[in-house]
C-alpha cells in the first residue's frame, strides 16, 4: 500500500477548519446552556427542549447536505469550497445566537428557537463537508489518525482562546451587561473563526476519489450505505461517545460557581486547564496508536474514564488544588479517543467501499455528524432537566444543596456511566489495524484496475476512429 505524506501545512490547515468551527460550537458546548439560563432568562428545562427539538430537522437536513456535497463538483474539490462560500454566514447567524432581544419572554423563547435552528443549519451546510474533507485528504490510516490528531491540537487551541477570553470578554465589553457583552465577545471569536475557515480552504487539498465513480440517485446511495454494516456501529459510537464529554462540559460552568464556590475569573482558568489536558490527550494519540491497535486504545481509554470519573464523586469540591489536578488528568484521558473517533470514521467509509463498491463520503459523515448533533442535543436536555428535577434556579444566588447534588452528579458520575456504555460499543466494531491493511491494500488495487481499463477504452476508440 501506498503511503501518502502530508506537510505539516496541510494538516496544521486541516485543523485549523475545526478550530474555526469551534470558535462557536466551543462556545456552546461550555456556555449556551449557561447564557440561555442565566443571561438570556429562559426555564432550564425549556433550555432542555430547545437543545433537543432542531435535533429532528437535522434528520432531513444532514444526508440531504450529505448529498449535495457528495454531487458537488468545482475546481476546489467536492468539500473544500463550501468553507468558502459559507464561513461568513456561520459567523453572523452565531452572532444573532448569543444576541438578547429586549423582547417580552414569550419572543424570546421565538428568538431564541429560530436563531439556534438558522445557526443549526449553517453549521450542519458547512460542517459535513469539513468532515467529509477528512476521508479523501489522504488514504494512509496513520496519517488519518495524524491529521485528526493536528485538528483536536488546534481544536484545543480555541477552546483555549475560548476559555481564556470568552468570560472576560463579556465584562470588558459589557461593563455590567452580561447580555451585551456576550453578544460583542462572540462577534470578535466568529470573525476569528471564519478566518480559520478561509486559511483551511487555502491549504488543504482533496486527494482520495472512488475507485469506481458512480452517478446513482440519492435514494440508491441512501439503500447502499445501510449495507455497509460497521457505517451503523460508527453511528452509535458517535451517539454515545460525544454524550459524556458534554455533559460534564456543560455542568462545568454551575460545578465551578456552585459546587466550588468560585469566581468566572477562576472558571476561566478552570476551564482552560482542562483544554491543556485535552491539546496533551490530543497529542498522545498518535504514538499510541502506532505502537497499539486504535480500537484497543479506544476501548482502554474509556474503561479508565469510567473509573476516573465516577472517583471524582467522592472528592470535595472545596479541596481546590487536587480538584485542578484531577480535573487536568481527567481531560488528558477525555481526548485521547477524538482523533481515533473520526480516523474511525474515515476507515469505515472504506470499508464500505471495499465491501459495496461505492464510496459515499458525503452520506456516510453526514450520518456521523446528525448523531453527533442528536448525543450533544440528548446531553444538554438531560442537563437542562437534571438541573431542573434537583431544583436548579437560574436566578438564584446560591443553590440549594439539592441542586448543587445534582451538579456534581452532571460533572462525575453520569458522564462516568456514559464511558462505559461507549467502551462496550467500541466492542462492536471490527475495522481493526489488520483488516484496515487489507482493505487499503484492495481498494489500490482497484484504482489501477479502473484506470487501466479507462486507458484501454480510450486506445480503443482511438484505433476505431483511425484504423
Amino acid at each position: 500500500m501506498k503511503t501518502q505524506a502530508l506537510s505539516l501545512t496541510e494538516k496544521m490547515g486541516f485543523g485549523m477548519g475545526d478550530a474555526g468551527c469551534n470558535m462557536v460550537w466551543g462556545s456552546i458546548t461550555m456556555f449556551l446552556a449557561y447564557f440561555y439560563t442565566d443571561v438570556f432568562g429562559l426555564a432550564p428545562a425549556l433550555v432542555g427542549v430547545l437543545l433537543l427539538s432542531v435535533r429532528i430537522i437535522d434528520a432531513v437536513t444532514d444526508p440531504i447536505m450529505g448529498a449535495i456535497a457528495d454531487r458537488t463538483r468545482s475546481k476546489w474539490g467536492r468539500f473544500r469550497p463550501y468553507l468558502l462560500w459559507l464561513s461568513v454566514p456561520f459567523a453572523v447567524f452565531s452572532i444573532l445566537m448569543y444576541t438578547t432581544p429586549d423582547w417580552s419572554y414569550g419572543a424570546k423563547v421565538v428568538y431564541a428557537f429560530a436563531t439556534y435552528f438558522l445557526m443549526s443549519l449553517i453549521y450542519t451546510a458547512i460542517n459535513i463537508p469539513y468532515c467529509s474533507l477528512g476521508g479523501v485528504i489522504s488514504s494512509d490510516p496513520q496519517e488519518r489518525v495524524s491529521c485528526q490528531s493536528w485538528r483536536f491540537i488546534l481544536v484545543g487551541v480555541a477552546t483555549l482562546i475560548i476559555s481564556l477570553t470568552l468570560l472576560p470578554m463579556v465584562d470588558w465589553f459589557g461593563g455590567g451587561n452580561r447580555a451585551k457583552g456576550f453578544q460583542w465577545a462572540m462577534t470578535v471569536l466568529s470573525i476569528i473563526g471564519c478566518l480559520m475557515f478561509l486559511f483551511c480552504f487555502a491549504t488543504v487539498r482533496e486527494r482520495v476519489k472512488p475507485a469506481i465513480p458512480t452517478h446513482d440517485a440519492l435514494k440508491a446511495d441512501l439503500r447502499d450505505i445501510w449495507k455497509n454494516d460497521q457505517w451503523v456501529r460508527i453511528l452509535l459510537l458517535t451517539f454515545f461517545n460525544v454524550c459524556p464529554g458534554f455533559i460534564r462540559m456543560a455542568a462545568t460552568m454551575y460545578y465551578v460557581t456552585y459546587a466550588m464556590d468560585k469566581t468566572s475569573g477562576f472558571a476561566s482558568m478552570f476551564i482552560s486547564l482542562g483544554v491543556v489536558g485535552m491539546m496533551i490527550g490530543s497529542w498522545l494519540a498518535k504514538p499510541l496508536t502506532d505502537r497499539f491497535c486504535k480500537l484497543k486504545v479506544f476501548f482502554w481509554t474509556n474503561i479508565i474514564l469510567a473509573l476516573f470519573s465516577c472517583g471524582f464523586y467522592f472528592l470535595d469540591p472545596h479541596l481546590t488544588t487536587l480538584i485542578l489536578v484531577m480535573y487536568f488528568l481527567l481531560n488528558i484521558l477525555h481526548q485521547i479517543p477524538s482523533p481515533l473517533h473520526w480516523s474511525l470514521m474515515a476507515d469505515v467509509d472504506d470499508y464500505g467501499e471495499w465491501k459495496t463498491g461505492k464510496r459515499i463520503t458525503g452520506i456516510s459523515f453526514s450520518g456521523n455528524l446528525f448523531f453527533l448533533k442528536v448525543g450533544l442535543a440528548v446531553a444538554g436536555a438531560f442537563v437542562g432537566f437534571i438541573l431542573s428535577a434537583y431544583g436548579y434556579r437560574g436566578d438564584a444566588i446560591t443553590q440549594s444543596p439539592g441542586a448543587v447534588q445534582g451538579i456534581v452528579l452532571l460533572f462525575t458520575v453520569i458522564p462516568g456511566v456514559g464511558y462505559l456504555i461507549t467502551a462496550g460499543v467500541v466492542r462492536l466494531l471490527k475495522v481493526d489495524r489488520q483488516l484496515m491493511r487489507q482493505i487499503q491494500d484492495d481498494l489500490e488495487k482497484r484504482r489501477e484496475n479502473y484506470h487501466e481499463l479507462g486507458a484501454w477504452r480510450e486506445d480503443s476508440l482511438l484505433e476505431t476512429k483511425h484504423p
